[in-house]
């Protein structure tokens, strides 16, 4: 009798490729892979392990899943990802109800965890830690996609090497490691004949892609060798440094007819003490030249970034700073996170904590202050066709559709709701249509197929 794998997938698009390998090597082992955890006879739960609040998310999801072993209906938990990583040992004592806890390196352990007679003590634990980690998946991978059939990621490197005092995934993920080029153009291909429309390239640094492999402008020469897959329409990068935008890499954007017009670049704040502070450098000066750069060599290009506010250290000054920064540049999207205090990180032992009411206040007002200028940037929108991906019926209403701009990432940034289309007219999930723009929200848009 088949059994029934059941998986909770956490946290950011990344740890989503690893559930999706995970399901894909249980799928080709004969096992029937289900999204209803109540029905499994093994429910997976892949961790998220980066802020408090995520922490918290994973803990809960893992009781829900040990819940169902204690009322009978699962017989084996599986907790992966991240949490695994960074809390391991504590794991392994408090939850003895978990069959077996495999970490980011041990993905394609999951056939041993899954089986019944496996001992899981006997799994390899790569001290990922001091970043001995190697494993990455390949084109020769098996992976059951749990995206939209028109758009897929492509993890392009794993683990990162920056000193960012907030963040603990170097300790989580182990060092930079970048993916063949030709087994990432293999994949691509690999997709496109599946149906997928648009590939997003994601990695903890996408912009340092191939350093570690000696290459030079390695993500430049991947986007243009993407553009050139017949099948896809769209080829996107999330997740780029601010330091590594090289002019080889946006001229391979404005030159790549299939490359959207977007850039996500966590930039995290503006202030130079508070930069200082994260271990990241730069001026409110020098990013502003950085931003003026990118929009002239790549016109009409949509800019994504996120900041963090409530960092120890942080002043009224340097929030009011950040403000004045957002209000100049403009982005087209911006996404604010308050500081949490992460345990094994730099900045857990600085001084002169932000009060977290304080923190959320500044956040509140950073996000207000955006969606006024995300308002003011769709409006001039109105009246003007673009291109659109179509999606299929809205998650807002079932009496409408919705597709995305280019300069509009799945999940993360706002829709276009299409209201309005051609007499008779059958539109396709992930082709691409002309839609005018009839009206604009803070960070939505209205629209109809033309």
């Amino acid at each position: 009798m088949m059994k029934k794998v059941g998986f909770v997938s956490l946290g950011c698009p990344k740890n989503l490729v690893d559930s999706e390998v995970m399901m894909g090597q249980l799928a080709e082992a004969g096992y029937e892979i289900t999204s209803d955890a109540g029905e499994a006879d093994t429910v997976v739960v892949n961790t998220c392990g980066f802020i408090e609040s995520a922490k918290q998310e994973s803990i809960d999801a893992i009781l829900e899943a040990t819940r169902l072993k204690d009322e009978g209906a699962a017989s084996r938990v599986i907790v992966a990802g991240c949490l695994v990583e960074r809390y391991r040992h504590d794991l392994v004592k408090e939850l003895p109800e978990v069959d077996a806890f495999i970490g980011t390196s041990q993905v394609n352990e999951i056939l041993n965890a899954a089986n019944d007679e496996f001992d899981a003590s006997q799994l390899t634990i790569t001290p990922i830690g001091n970043k001995t980690s190697t494993y990455l998946y390949d084109e020769y991978t098996p992976r059951m996609r749990a995206t939209q059939s028109h758009t897929a990621f492509i993890k392009i490197a794993e683990g990162c090497d920056r000193p960012c005092a907030f963040c603990s995934i170097p300790g989580m993920r182990g060092s930079f490691r970048s993916r063949r080029f030709g087994s990432i153009i293999e994949e691509a291909r690999s997709l496109a004949k599946q149906g997928v429309k648009e590939v997003v390239l994601i990695a903890q640094d996408s912009s340092r892609y191939g350093e570690d492999l000696g290459e030079v402008d390695a993500l430049a020469a991947l986007i243009r060798a993407l553009g050139e897959i017949e099948e896809l329409e769209w080829v996107r990068v999330m997740y780029a440094y601010p330091t590594h935008i090289s002019d080889a890499f946006l001229a391979a954007i404005a030159e790549t007819p299939k490359a959207v017009k977007y850039l996500d670049m966590p930039l995290q704040h503006a202030s130079r003490n508070v930069l200082k502070l994260m271990k990241r450098g730069g001026t409110r000066e020098s990013l502003e030249r950085l931003i003026a750069r990118v929009r002239e060599a790549v016109p009409g290009i949509a800019i994504r970034t996120t900041f963090i506010t409530g960092f120890p250290g942080e002043t009224d000054e340097d929030f009011e700073e950040l403000i004045a920064f957002v209000r100049n540049c403009r982005f087209d999207n911006v996404g604010v996170f308050t500081y949490s205090d992460e345990d094994g990180t730099p900045a857990y032992d600085l001084p002169n904590k932000v009060d977290p009411k304080v923190a959320k206040k500044r956040r509140d007002r950073l996000m207000k202050e955006q969606a006024k200028i995300s308002r003011q940037l769709n409006k001039t929108k109105v009246g003007n066709t673009f291109p659109v991906i179509f999606e299929g019926l809205s998650q807002e209403s079932d009496l409408l559709f919705q597709g995305r701009l280019q300069g509009q990432a799945q999940e993360i940034d706002g829709y276009i709701l299409i209201n309005d289309m051609p007499d008779e007219f059958q539109p396709e999930i992930g082709r691409i249509y002309s839609v005018r723009i009839t009206e604009a929200h803070d960070y939505d848009l209205i629209g109809e197929i033309v």
